[in-house]
C-alpha cells in the first residue's frame, strides 16, 4: 500500500501488488483498513482517493490464501471484521477504478462512496466460476446498488461488464478516459474536501445508515442531523461567506 497527500485534504491510497493484480490477500486488506483508520483520525484528512494501477484496481481475493482453506479457519481468519473496518470509515472514500474490479476488488468498489471508472474498467463476481460466492458483501451491496434483476445477472453468471454498463445499471458514479481516472477522482476529492467537513460526514452517515432504515425512521435521523448542524461554527461561516459573496473557510467545527 502506498499513501501520499494529493492536494490539500485529499489522501491517495494505492493498492500496490502489480503482479498479482492487486489481488486482496489478508496482509492487503489489513493494511488498507490501519491507512483508513488511521486517515479517520486525522484531521487534516478529508476526502480519500482509492486506486490501484493502470491494469487492475483489484482482480479479486487471493485466491492461493482460499485454496485449502476449511469453514472453521476461514472464520478465525476474520475476514469479515476487516471489511466492517473498511466499511466504517467516516469520510468520504472515492475508488478511482481501472482495469479490472473484480470479485474482492469488485467488493472494494462497491465500500467506496463514490466511483469513478476509466472508459476500459471492467467489474464483475465471478466467484461462481471457482465454486464459492462473493462472501465479502456482494451478493449485498450490489443488489442494494444496482437492484435485483442486474444484480443476479452478475452474480449467477460470473460474467465481467463494461464501465458502460457499469454505469448504466448505477454501478459507477462516473466514467471517464482511462489516463484521467486518477487525476480526475483527486479533484472530485479536493472539492469535497473544500466542503463544511462535520456537514459531509454527517451526510455520508446519515445516508449510509438511513438506507436500511424505513423511511419514517430515516427521515427522522436527517432532521436530527441537521438541528445537529445547526449549531455548528461552518453553519455560520458557510451563510456569512454565501451573503458576503466569497469563498467559505470551513474548520470543521
Amino acid at each position: 500500500m502506498i499513501a501520499e497527500a494529493a492536494s490539500e485534504g485529499v489522501l491517495l491510497l494505492r493498492l500496490n501488488r502489480p503482479e498479482q493484480r492487486n489481488a486482496l490477500n489478508i496482509a492487503t486488506r489489513k493494511e488498507l483498513a490501519e491507512n483508513l483508520e488511521s486517515a479517520a483520525e486525522d484531521p487534516k484528512v478529508r476526502a480519500v482517493v482509492l486506486t490501484g494501477d493502470e491494469r487492475a484496481f483489484a482482480a479479486g481475493a487471493d485466491l492461493r490464501e482460499m485454496a485449502e482453506v476449511g469453514p472453521i479457519e476461514m472464520m478465525e481468519r476474520g475476514v469479515g471484521k476487516i471489511w466492517d473496518r473498511i466499511a466504517a470509515f467516516p469520510k468520504p472514500l472515492i475508488a478511482a477504478v481501472n482495469g479490472y474490479a473484480l470479485g474482492g476488488g469488485c467488493e472494494l468498489a462497491m465500500h467506496c462512496d463514490i466511483v469513478i471508472a476509466g472508459e476500459s474498467a471492467k467489474f464483475g463476481q465471478p466467484e461462481v466460476k471457482v465454486g464459492i460466492l462473493a462472501g465479502g458483501g456482494g451478493t449485498q451491496r450490489l443488489m442494494r446498488a444496482v437492484g435485483k434483476h442486474k444484480a443476479m445477472l452478475i452474480l449467477m453468471s460470473g460474467d465481467p461488464v463494461t464501465a458502460a454498463e457499469a454505469d448504466a445499471m448505477g454501478l459507477v458514479s462516473r466514467v471517464v478516459p482511462d489516463d484521467q481516472v486518477v487525476d480526475h477522482s483527486v479533484e472530485l476529492a479536493g472539492k469535497i474536501a473544500r466542503r463544511a467537513p462535520i456537514a459531509v460526514q454527517a451526510t455520508k452517515d446519515v445516508a449510509v445508515a438511513g438506507q436500511d432504515m424505513s423511511l419514517p425512521a430515516a427521515l427522522k435521523l436527517e432532521r436530527r442531523a441537521l438541528w445537529v448542524l445547526l449549531a455548528s461554527e461552518d453553519r455560520k461561516e458557510g451563510v456569512d461567506a454565501f451573503f458576503e459573496g466569497r469563498a467559505p473557510q470551513f474548520r470543521g467545527k
